[in-house]
């Protein structure tokens, strides 16, 4: 099973860049939960929040966990297409429960109650890519499905 879980083709470049490019913006998103870095408000008042909004805290917590390591895994390409899964419910969860009642376009002037779904649907193909072809070309999933084979 872990060996279906690590396949990559070690070449693909495509599946890099969806890894990486994936990993680089959501990064940034799981730093202000984890960290309270970029504005954010750190691990325990971010599982707090969604806590507050209905989301169970085992949830916010893997919500966090996901959003910082899992995209510091997709960056160094271990664990890819776990860490990939995990953004992918992230992003359809935050489509569903939060942004498709803003409709698909960002709020770019501000002339909305919120944010569209847009990015995160971008997120979301990006993140289907992975979990479809693995981490691909300098993925540590390669290296370690050598290792085990």
């Amino acid at each position: 099973m872990i060996e279906k879980i690590l396949k990559t083709d070690r070449g693909d470049w495509g599946a890099l860049i969806a890894r990486v490019f994936l990993g680089v913006v959501i990064l940034p998103h799981g730093l202000q939960k984890l960290l309270g870095l970029f504005g954010g408000y750190g691990f325990s008042a971010t599982v707090e929040y969604f806590s507050s909004t209905g989301i169970p805290g085992l949830i916010g917590v893997l919500i966090v966990l996901a959003e910082s390591f899992g995209a510091l895994f997709l960056i160094a390409g271990l664990l890819s297409r776990i860490s990939a899964a995990g953004i992918a419910l992230i992003m359809l969860g935050a489509i569903v429960m939060i942004h498709s009642q803003f409709g698909f376009f960002m709020n770019w002037f501000g002339a909305q109650a919120g944010e569209g779904f847009e990015y995160h649907l971008l997120a979301l193909g990006l993140a289907l890519v992975v979990i479809v072809k693995g981490g691909g070309k300098w993925a540590l999933d390669g290296e370690v499905s050598k290792m085990i084979t």
